[in-house]
């Protein structure tokens, strides 16, 4: 995946995104917090799709976006400590 990062004066930051596949999408963080997706169609670059997420929001798609649940991630963190210092995990 492509990404590009522009900062955009008196708006925000854009993360723009393109897939293997070619398919475009950004992620406008707004100055004020919020998050807006944005989707576009093949050869536009005016955006076709325009999500406007506030902090919450965006934190529940980011976390189903990951490949593994946070508490997953954590118990093989935990994991991966337990067997570099020697103990065992108490559970």
């Amino acid at each position: 995946m492509d990404i590009d990062r522009t900062t955009i004066p008196g708006a925000g930051v854009l993360h723009s995104f393109r897939t293997r596949r070619g398919t475009r999408f950004a992620l406008l963080t707004e100055s004020a917090g919020d998050r807006r997706l944005l989707a576009y169609l093949e050869d536009s670059d005016e955006p076709a799709v325009d999500i406007v997420l506030e902090p919450d929001e965006a934190d529940q798609v980011a976390e189903l976006m990951h490949s593994s649940p946070l508490g997953d991630r954590l118990a093989r963190v935990e994991q991966r400590l337990d067997h570099l210092t020697g103990k065992r995990a108490h559970r």
